[in-house]
């Protein structure tokens, strides 16, 4: 786990003032780290276009299957069949094997990303059958822990920007995010937590903006 300390948040909440506000009404967050970036990936695979608690579910069959040993040689040894049983389709099935071989050849190194900028690891990840620029972003802030990455095509983050910044739904989110990500460098990670938070704790649906809800508090 990162812990942000008040340094980085102060920097941060002087570069940008209404950002500032929202950390004092959310509060102190912190980054939680995955402790195996195979596992991670592997999650993000099975649960990719299903609801939280679905992928939850077919996650714990997956790790029930290989008796907790999540493993690229252990996943490869289970057949076609035996991972659709569990609920995984067969295209995830490929995405799952092609991730696996390319450990085991050695063509994925997690040890070497360590000394990798965002883009070649971006990069190295998208290489992967199913894996996506969005998920490959994902691994950076919670598998590598990187502090200044912004995910443009997430929904989340654009309809978290347009709430704080007051303006309309139907205006452009990923531009919004790509002016104001500006200020937030080298910390856009931790502005995307708060962002992401302002949707988990539903302020988007209880207010029409962030303005509207200082006038209403």
């Amino acid at each position: 786990m990162i812990r942000l300390n008040q340094i980085i948040l102060q920097k941060l909440g002087t570069a940008d003032p209404i950002l500032q506000q929202l950390m004092k009404l959310i509060g102190p967050l912190n980054i939680k780290i995955s402790d195996d970036p195979y596992q991670a990936l592997l999650r993000s695979i099975v649960g990719q276009q299903l609801s939280a608690k679905v992928a939850s579910v077919l996650n714990e069959r997956l790790k029930k299957l290989t008796n907790s040993n999540l493993s690229p040689e252990t996943i490869l040894a289970l057949s076609d069949e035996q991972l659709r049983e569990i609920g995984i389709s067969y295209r995830k099935i490929s995405y799952i094997r092609d991730l696996s071989e390319k450990i085991t050849k050695k063509e994925l190194l997690f040890e070497q990303f360590s000394y990798m900028g965002n883009e070649t690891v971006i990069q190295q990840l998208t290489q992967v059958k199913g894996i996506g620029r969005w998920t490959a972003e994902m691994f950076l802030i919670f598998s590598l822990g990187r502090l200044d990455v912004l995910s443009l095509l997430d929904i989340g983050l654009q309809r978290g920007v347009k709430w704080l910044y007051s303006v309309s739904k139907e205006s452009d989110g990923k531009k919004l995010l790509e002016e104001k990500g500006k200020a937030w460098t080298p910390y856009q990670s931790i502005a995307s937590l708060y962002l992401w938070e302002v949707v988990n704790q539903e302020y988007v649906v209880s207010y029409p903006s962030f303005e509207e809800y200082l006038r209403s508090n």
